[in-house]
């Protein structure tokens, strides 16, 4: 089967068993579509917001709020990238991690995350009805379970630690969800949503404010002039600011910074399926791996299960073909009469402390900030980095900043998470390219994609189901990494940094600006 990919859409393809399944997000397909014009002329603003995702938007309502003049540009469209494919839990329940921050940071280190994310589940509740947004918010209760034994000690730890950090939590050792479980904590009073349209309803506070939104328009480099910022676009157009915020998930500025060297970038997989009967309440991931979370998605007249899990790490050359199986395996287990209705993947940010980067983007930088590293739990703490954002522009101090520091060290000190990246971006970007593989253009077979040898160079072929060949240079335009071939989703994938290209080479995927090489070749 082919997935045909434009620029952040998918469409729809038959399964085996010859049903219609849905390859996007059940968020942007539900939700009515709100469009932006691109930018193409040359503008002067005051802050320039790169990136229209949660924390873009997000940053651009809290400072038009104040009365700022705030422009921002989105490479595709709102809300449609990560923000638009993830599973909408708002929570500061993050897995199995305050243990973890008291055990490698401090206690009053796990209180304050605790408390920014507890914040930030209010914030945007106050927003929601502040502004009236319909998004299907939902007030409900967290859950981390296990079903294994061994994990039940660790459980305990995690509540021993919530508690003494302040939080509200329990053991619990039964729950609604038909699992397999033999205990579990529970998180009240947390929250689900539809991401897209509470950005698109933010979006639309941002324009009434006398703020400015355009869609694809894509950033490819940022200058400082003895005035301000200077953000050059790819369509020869360029805008001036005084301040820049990067909010494009993955940094698209490489130096200074140097947040290659301190991230890397993790895919999930997400299935929404009709149950055929009636669904249970509440949020559940599991402790240990391979990961599950379960949310229910009832909005209108749908009620919809959302499954996902299957993570690894962008570029991993392992087969990817049956990524949703292990979901559907689940599915059918909890709902034997389920039908599948959407697929979709979401790619993330981590940090190699799992603490996420808001703040400063560097000291030689002054007046650009960013958030990012979010460790999948982007839509609490976008909105604790959009505050953390604002405060800093308009002068004011966060009592959360400081432990979201950007420019910090410490995660670099993680040595065995850094040995990995070296030895995988130590790999693909000098050793492999040494290596001309043995298949030639005519081993690869329709709907395929690999690296060949085409007299005597590497060439990234895919082959479309018509036998029509698309040729690219597999080099990364980002920092030229070797890239590898997504089998599940056609694509190019960068294993050093987790930059994604389509199968004619397009980027579709933050940190890369620019598309891959094309080649003219023939059979």
């Amino acid at each position: 089967m082919v997935i045909i990919y434009k620029r952040y859409k998918k469409y729809k393809f038959t399964n085996i068993e010859g049903r219609k399944i849905r390859m996007e997000s059940y968020w942007i397909k539900s939700t009515k579509k709100k469009e932006f014009e691109s930018l193409n002329d040359d503008i002067i603003t005051d802050i320039l917001v790169i990136g229209g995702g949660l924390t873009g938007i997000t940053t651009a309502y809290y400072l038009t709020e104040e009365g700022k003049d705030v422009t921002v540009i989105e490479r595709s469209r709102i809300g449609e990238h990560t923000s638009g494919n993830n599973t909408g839990k708002i929570t500061s329940q993050h897995g199995l991690f305050y243990n973890y921050l008291i055990n490698s940071q401090s206690e009053e280190f796990a209180k304050k995350y605790y408390e920014a994310n507890q914040k930030a589940i209010k914030e945007i509740k106050n927003i929601i009805h502040k502004e009236g947004i319909d998004c299907g918010f939902k007030t409900e209760n967290s859950y981390v379970f296990t079903n294994k034994i061994e994990e039940i000690e660790n459980l305990k730890k995690e509540v021993e630690a919530v508690k003494k950090i302040g939080g509200k939590v329990r053991m619990v050792e039964k729950t609604e969800v038909p699992i397999q479980m033999i205990g579990a904590i529970e998180f009240p009073e947390q929250a689900s949503f539809n991401p897209k349209q509470y950005i698109n309803g933010l979006a639309e506070k941002v324009v009434e404010n006398g703020g400015n939104i355009f869609e694809n328009t894509v950033a490819i480099k940022v200058e400082k002039d003895s005035k301000g910022y200077i953000t050059y676009l790819n369509n020869d157009k360029k805008i001036k600011s005084n301040i820049v915020v990067l909010a494009t998930h993955y940094p698209i500025i490489n130096i200074p910074g140097y947040y290659f060297m301190k991230m890397y970038q993790s895919m999930s997989y997400i299935i929404a399926i009709d149950p055929k009967e009636k669904l249970f309440d509440g949020m559940y991931i599991n402790a240990e791996l391979p990961t599950i979370s379960l949310r229910p998605a009832k909005y209108k007249d749908e009620e919809l299960l959302l499954i996902a899990g299957s993570d690894h790490k962008t570029g991993d050359k392992r087969d990817l073909s049956n990524s949703y199986s292990f979901l559907e395996k689940i599915a059918k287990e909890m709902y034997p009469k389920c039908e599948v209705k959407y697929k979709w993947n979401a790619e993330d940010c981590i940090s190699l402390d799992k603490v996420p980067y808001i703040g400063n983007f560097s000291s030689l930088m002054p007046d650009v900030y960013l958030g990012t590293g979010y460790n999948k739990w982007g839509i609490t703490l976008s909105n604790v980095a959009a505050n953390i954002i604002t405060d800093k522009i308009l002068g004011r101090e966060n009592e959360y900043a400081d432990i979201f520091n950007s420019t910090r060290v410490e995660p670099v000190k993680n040595i065995e998470e850094v040995k990995n990246m070296l030895k995988e971006t130590t790999y693909s970007l000098v050793l492999n390219k040494f290596n001309i593989p043995e298949e030639t253009l005519k081993d690869v077979k329709k709907g395929e994609g690999k690296i060949v040898e085409v007299e005597n160079k590497k060439i990234g072929i895919y082959k479309d189901e018509n036998g029509k060949i698309f040729a690219i240079k597999p080099i990364c335009s980002h920092l030229g990494c070797e890239i590898s071939w997504n089998n599940l989703d056609k694509t190019w994938d960068c294993p050093c940094h987790g930059s994604r290209f389509n199968y004619k080479g397009e980027c579709t995927s933050e940190p890369a600006i620019k598309d891959l090489e094309v080649i003219d070749i023939n059979e």
